[in-house]
C-alpha cells in the first residue's frame, strides 16, 4: 500500500518517517519528494507498506499526529490517473 505523508518539516529525514511508521508494520520504502527544478524538499513524501491492513492502521493512527512541530497529513495515495485527471 502506498501512503501519502504531507506537511513535513523541511529537515525531516527518511529515517524519521520510517521510524514513525515502523510500529504499525514493515515499511518497504520511504521517499521524500524534492522539487526537480531546485532540489528543495516539497514537504511531502510517500511510504510503501506491503500489507494493506497495516497501512490502514498507520493512516488512522498517524493522521494529525506531530512529527517535530508539524501535524502530519496521512492518507492512502491516489493512483496517478486520479491525481491528474486521467492524463499521463
Amino acid at each position: 500500500m502506498k501512503i501519502y505523508v504531507g506537511n513535513l518539516a523541511e529537515q525531516t529525514t527518511d529515517k524519521e518517517i520510517r521510524e514513525t511508521f515502523a510500529p504499525y508494520g514493515e515499511v518497504s520504502r520511504v521517499a521524500i519528494i524534492s522539487d526537480k527544478q531546485n532540489g528543495h524538499l516539497r514537504r511531502w513524501g510517500m511510504v510503501k507498506m506491503d500489507r494493506a491492513e497495516e497501512g490502514e492502521v498507520a493512516i488512522a493512527e498517524l493522521h494529525g499526529t506531530l512529527l517535530g512541530d508539524r501535524a502530519l497529513k496521512v492518507k492512502a495515495a491516489k493512483p496517478r490517473a486520479e491525481r491528474d485527471g486521467g492524463t499521463s
